[in-house]
Order: structure tokens, then sequence, then C-alpha cells
């Protein structure tokens, strides 16, 4: 499996001779990786995991793609991607890699923002590690992964909460997204925390700026 982290929450994954994008933001440098796409998915609307006015060029360099997202964002985007299928709990194809979506709402934030819709993804291939993707939540149950992409920080949550989420999964390795709002120092500081408290035995994986990076 390889995965590029391309900024934030966007992840390319390529496994299984399958090229999928996930989160495409607002935070992300997507553009020059967002080709030869056999799906693309996103977790939830906001605008970190859905840059909507960059969406459209992803969609006409990739028209051949699947297309997943949340309910909420499908009714975003259904007038120029008819064909996107709405992630609800369940299982999906896309060749060779089964997809299942866990979850269903994001985590809270505050009393004076809605709770929007939330999908996680778990992505499985026979041969290739188990990667989940939990978009912004902490609860789904995404059963035995291999690799968690480890939301770090965020307004909705504290290390505290990052560390019950990842000893609760179990991942042997973990990637960092959901960094833009931190500082280098402060980002090395939380993916310490995570890596030092987050199990026995677990490994960080930071793959920022390291383009394409084999995570077998």
């Amino acid at each position: 499996m390889l995965i590029t982290h391309l900024g934030h929450a966007c992840l390319l994954i390529e496994t299984a001779g399958t090229r999928i994008l996930i989160d495409p933001g607002n935070f992300s440098d997507f553009e020059a990786a967002a080709h030869e796409l056999d799906a693309v998915i996103v977790t939830h609307q906001h605008a970190d995991h859905l840059d909507r006015p960059r969406f459209d060029a992803i969609l006409a360099a990739n028209p051949e793609a699947a297309y997943f997202a949340d309910p909420q964002s499908a009714a975003m985007i259904d007038q120029v991607c008819p064909q996107v299928q709405v992630l609800r709990p369940g299982t999906f194809a896309v060749g060779p890699v089964t997809l299942t979506a866990v979850g269903d709402k994001h985590a809270f934030n505050h009393d004076w923002a809605p709770v929007v819709d939330n999908s996680g993804v778990v992505l499985r291939a026979e041969g290739e590690p188990t990667l989940f993707h939990p978009g912004d939540a902490y609860d789904a149950d995404p059963g035995p992964v291999d690799i968690l992409a480890c939301p770090i920080n965020a307004p909705w949550t504290a290390v505290r909460d990052t560390i019950a989420f990842v000893r609760r999964i179990g991942p042997s390795r973990f990637v960092p997204i959901h960094d833009a709002l931190l500082s280098e120092a402060g980002r090395a500081m939380y993916i310490g925390h995570v890596a030092n408290f987050g199990g026995d035995g677990i490994q960080a994986a930071d793959l920022a700026g390291r383009g394409p990076t084999n995570i077998g």
C-alpha cells in the first residue's frame, strides 16, 4: 500500500492497483495527485474535507471514477456529480478494494456548531494492509485495522481523546492527519503523545512532505 499525505485530512491511497483519494479539502494540495483516480471519498461537508470550488476539477479530470460521500455532502455535489454514491453503514466495491462505511455523525464541537453527517471509511484488499480513515469522529467501530489515519488536532478534540481513540482501535501504525492548524513544534508534540501513549508497539508513520510511501 502506497499512501501520500496531501495535507491536513487528505490522503491518496494506492492499493491493489487502485487509486483512491480521500477528503480533498481546502487545506490540502491535491491537484497534482488527482488524476487516474478510481474513487474519490468525502467523509463530510466541512471545507477542510470537501473544497467545493476545487471539486469540479477533480470530477473533470476523473469522469470515470467512483464517487462516495456522506449523505449531506452527496446532496451538495449531486447536481454536478449525479453518480455519487451515498455512504451509509455497509460495504461498497472499488475494483478489488472493499470500502466499508462506518459511523454517521461528526464529533461534537460546541452548542453553536451543528452536528453534521460524517462517514468514516475502511479500505480492505486481499494481501494489503487495512486502513481506516475516520473523518472527524472518534466513535465508529471499524473492526481490526492495521493502519489508522489519525486526526491529531481539531476544535472538537483534545489529546486525551485522541489517545483513547487510538488505544481503542488498536492499530499497529498510525498516520497523523488533520494537522493544518498546528505549528511544527505543536505537531511533533501531538504525534509524540500518540506514539508514546497510544498502545504497546504502535508506530507513527509521519508522511508529511514525503510523497508516496510504502506502508506494508
